[in-house]
């Protein structure tokens, strides 16, 4: 008898149901009405099934940090790093795991299991990378989370910033990252992305940079990226944040980055929720979405996945950790709104966010590969972006870790599907 079997099953590679066999915490066989017994039987009664939601970008230190020690009256990207500046020092190493761990739960009663996290290593105390770390490991049955150390004020703003970033590598961050459209100068932030590159060569760490987030059309670091990426043969293991300088940039110019993107390898990470909020903020009418060109780095042969990036904190009241919601988010705000393209942007939240962290040889509904998945309450992918729908079921390496029953709307007595009539 096996582990589990999750019968009549829709994938989004196949037209057919099939069905989904744990054993052991990895699948065993996928295929159509298999003959076998397990100790636990789950009917999708074809309900679309995917491999886990994958956050790229999640500022866990932060979450839940709303109104501390103040909110953030203007909205702004500037003054949220102010008032994460004023709250920071005083944290604690079990404060930051406390809150990152409830935010952790949110995302794996909702499907994901794989997230990216950005510690600002710029913190004296080190309490930010210090919690997300002990999260990592003590939470890693549960979520595979990959801790980056992230500079918040820079590598070069202050004498201190740059021995604190060497020393998150020491405490054993998975990747490096950066902020340099962020630094005083334009030369200090190019600066910051050859140290970046060369720590993370030396050390064998993955690369994740908040790159250009701004409106300035002249912010191009992430040119200066793609090249250091083919200097140091570090393809598919590169990975650029935001980028919503993109929303600023010349069509010749642009057409000109995709390819260096192509060339180079470089994943590129759109963070709906905050970006649709803090960029074309000093605009007159009309204003610049200030997103990156998911649709057109797609068309290009970039990989683009997305990210919750902030959950009720200084730069982002709002959020509930829902992949789902930052796809749709993401959809409406490039154009992704296609007969084919709407499937692409759930591709987005799943597979190609799990070749931005790099775990593909261990991600996906495949014979052999660990027994993680998704049951949406709902037949497609069309209808997960529609609907929004209850995560029925999500399967951790062949257990059941969640399960929710739908909401039930009734009017007037007669049931509310919210879904077309046949």
């Amino acid at each position: 008898m096996t582990d589990l079997v999750v019968r009549n099953a829709r994938l989004l590679d196949r037209d057919d149901l099939v069905d989904l066999v744990a054993d052991d915490g990895r699948w065993t066989q996928v295929g159509p009405d298999l003959a076998v017994d397990a100790e636990r039987e789950i009917d999708a009664a074809g309900r679309l099934v995917t491999a886990p939601l994958v956050d790229c970008h999640l500022h866990l230190d932060a979450s839940l940090t709303a109104g501390r020690p103040r909110f953030n009256a203007s909205g702004t990207l500037i003054e949220g790093i102010h008032v994460w500046g004023e709250l920071k020092e005083s944290l604690t190493v079990d404060d930051v795991y406390e809150r990152a761990k409830e935010i952790v739960r949110w995302s794996a009663a909702q499907g994901t299991l794989y997230i990216r996290a950005h510690a600002d290593v710029s913190a004296k105390n080190e309490a930010p990378v210090r919690g997300l770390l002990r999260l990592r490991d003590e939470l890693a049955d549960l979520v595979t989370i990959q801790v980056t150390a992230f500079p918040q004020d820079g590598l070069y703003s202050d004498p201190r910033n740059e021995g604190l970033f060497e020393r998150a590598i020491e405490l054993g961050v998975d990747c490096l990252g950066g902020i340099p459209h962020y630094e005083p100068t334009a030369e200090l932030g190019l600066a910051e992305v050859h140290r970046v590159f060369d720590l993370a060569a030396r050390h064998k760490r993955r690369i994740d940079v908040h790159c250009d987030e701004t409106d300035d059309p002249a912010s191009r670091f992430l040119e200066v990226m793609a090249d250091d990426t083919v200097r140091h043969g570090l393809s598919g293991r590169v990975t650029a944040s935001h980028c919503t300088a993109m929303g600023s940039y010349e069509p010749y110019y642009s057409s000109k980055l995709h390819g260096f993107l192509r060339r180079a390898g470089i994943n590129i990470v759109v963070n709906p929720f905050a970006n649709s909020l803090i960029q074309g903020r000093l605009d007159p009418y009309p204003k610049r979405r200030g997103f990156a060109q998911l649709k057109e780095l797609l068309a290009a042969g970039v990989n683009v996945s997305l990210g919750n990036d902030v959950i009720m904190d200084p730069w982002y009241l709002l959020g509930r950790a829902d992949m789902v919601e930052a796809a749709s988010l993401a959809l409406h705000f490039t154009y992704m709104s296609g007969l084919d393209e709407i499937p692409e942007m759930l591709r987005c939240a799943t597979e190609r966010g799990a070749r931005t962290l790099g775990v593909e040889d261990e991600y996906g509904i495949e014979e052999g590969k660990p027994a993680d998945c998704v049951v949406f309450d709902a037949p497609s992918a069309l209808e997960v972006l529609r609907l929004h729908p209850a995560r029925r079921w999500v399967v951790r390496r062949g257990r059941v870790i969640a399960e929710t029953e739908p909401s039930h709307t009734t009017l007037l007595g007669e049931p509310v599907t919210f879904r077309p009539p046949l």
